[in-house]
């Protein structure tokens, strides 16, 4: 039974999940970095929220641990990298929050443009102060959004429900899914020129840290609101602070802080500044279902291997995992064959997807079969961390789906290079979900997978099957299965025998040196053990 470990405070009804779906589950909350470090290690899964930082220190303890989820958006106390090259996903839930986060950037608009903060202080301290408080109307006006993903494209549709003028940044917005949402998508600069309103809604990253700066408040015009509901560190402070000083922006309301609770923040105190403890997912609405939603994908990764929202691996759905988990088995076995033959450094892998393959969700196959195709080099890659092993060894992955009708109903073809050498291979799926390698090298063949196997390469010449089965009778090993191919008469064939037992190193020995053979492989699929 798998185990959970949540550290952060959780609804019970997430508890109740884990449980009624049969995974063992503690709650400890509040626990200092040693106490998590001291206990992480007998868990296989690890839900948080904000407060528990999920450090390489607590990753290196966590011997067992294969996912971290987190109920909510941002996972900036996750250190990825640290996860990733331990193989541990971290999954969020960007969904469970999205409606209030953009139903609190509306609320802050409103409160800007009316100034209802201060009308409120003022009126409740004795002040009657009418004439001071001139509001603006939103009807009518240009909101730009900067971000237009989960939480962005909810803003945009609640803010053309108000008969605002949206027009939108984002890079990865496409032209379709621009004109579905009915908004204009511009570069920054002229977004920038044409706002009354601001709002931003786009995740930290190095594109994006300090993207409000004095350059970007000189393009804006003068007395603009400025929400901001997502990253703290997204605003220059400083800048802020002049621009709202010299009334370049006229108002500016924040949820969010680079340090938080914020210490020391500049901005406070000032009229015209609105600011929130990070309250866009604090309503028990959106609490209770991040809550749900984290117990719900955490608990189907470890009882089926499906992976939804993850950040550093690739998705397969409740739905799909089923359907999915025979090929990625095929694309794990081919790349683990061709690492086993080439034993030598790997330039480039090109996968190729045919037939029902081609539409399929390929990357989870292509993490399996870097993933294979690694491994008999490095023990510790795995899934999640294939692919960023691979850029890091600068070793080239490309990924090709062909339309091409195909011999079979789906085909797999993996191609890996080296300083050396060039080897391919291919492989279907009998029956639904039976691996087959079908061609190695060019040379075209119909051979089933088991635990240990034997590859070799010779020329074709007579007397080769009865000196490899002698060999191996002397040995005592018994062979389950032995399939031919050559190029053409005479020319290179390849043999694969599937065998009852591991090789022992002097039957290798003895095949290597018979005349006529080029190249002698032992080969162990460890997956094909499990499944026999």
């Amino acid at each position: 039974m798998p185990k959970v470990l949540i550290s952060d405070s959780l609804s019970p009804s997430a508890v109740e999940i884990f449980k009624n779906r049969g995974v063992e589950v503690d709650m400890k909350t509040g626990m200092s970095p040693e106490e998590l470090i001291a206990c992480i290690g007998e868990y296989d899964g690890l839900a948080v929220r904000s407060a528990t930082k999920v450090t390489p220190e607590v990753l290196a303890a966590a011997t067992s641990l294969k996912v971290v989820g987190r109920a909510g958006i941002g996972v900036d106390n996750i250190n990825l990298d640290a996860a990733s090259a331990r193989g541990v996903v971290v999954m969020n839930t960007p969904f469970g929050n999205a409606i209030t986060t953009a139903e609190h950037a509306i609320a802050m608009m409103f409160a800007l443009a009316r100034q209802i903060p201060l009308a409120d202080r003022l009126t409740q301290s004795g002040k009657w102060e009418k004439s001071r408080f001139m509001g603006m109307e939103l009807t009518g006006k240009t909101l730009a959004v900067i971000g237009c993903g989960n939480i962005g494209s909810r803003v945009v549709e609640r803010a053309q429900g108000l008969k605002m003028r949206v027009v939108v940044y984002d890079p990865y917005l496409t032209p379709d899914r621009a004109a579905d949402l009915g908004v204009e998508k511009l570069e920054l600069p002229e977004l920038l020129k044409r706002a009354d309103l601001i709002t931003l809604h786009t995740p930290l990253t190095d594109a994006t840290r300090d993207l409000l700066d004095a350059e970007a408040f000189a393009q804006m015009k003068k007395g603009v609101l400025v929400i901001n509901c997502a990253r703290g560190e997204l605003v220059v402070e400083e800048d802020m602070k002049a621009a709202l000083e010299s009334g370049q922006v006229g108002g500016y309301a924040v949820d969010v802080y680079a340090t938080e609770p914020p210490k020391g923040f500049s901005l406070f105190g000032m009229e015209n500044v609105i600011a929130t403890p990070h309250l866009g997912a604090s309503t028990s609405e959106a609490q209770e279902n991040v809550a749900l939603q984290i117990a719900e994908q955490m608990s189907d990764y470890l009882l089926t291997g499906a992976v939804v929202n993850a950040i550093n691996m690739p998705s397969v759905s409740a739905e799909d995992a089923p359907k999915l988990k025979p090929y990625m088995l095929l694309a794990e076995l081919l790349g683990s064959f061709v690492g086993q033959v080439i034993q030598s450094g790997l330039k480039s892998i090109t996968i190729e997807y045919e037939g029902i393959a081609a539409e399929m969700n390929t990357r989870p196959m292509t993490a399996c079969a870097i993933k294979g195709a690694l491994s008999p080099m490095l023990a510790s890659v795995n899934m999640v961390n294939a692919p960023l092993v691979a850029r890091e060894r600068d070793i080239g992955v490309s990924v090709v789906s062909h339309e091409r009708e195909c011999e079979y109903q789906t085909l797999l073809r993996l191609t890996v290079t080296t300083e050396r050498r060039q080897l391919s291979i291919a492989g279907t799926l009998f029956g639904g979900n039976k691996p087959r390698i079908v061609e190695i090298g060019g040379v075209p063949m119909e051979a089933s997978l088991g635990p240990h196997m034997l590859y070799t390469m010779n020329q074709d010449k007579p007397g080769i099957i009865g000196a490899f089965g002698m060999a191996m009778a002397e040995e005592g090993i018994n062979i389950a299965n032995f399939v031919l191919g050559r190029t053409k008469p005479g020319g290179d064939a390849v043999t694969l025998l599937e065998l009852d037992h591991p090789l022992k190193e002097i039957v290798i020995e003895k095949a290597r040196a018979l005349s006529s053979v080029i190249e002698v492989t032992p080969l162990y699929f460890p997956a094909m053990e499990q499944k026999s």
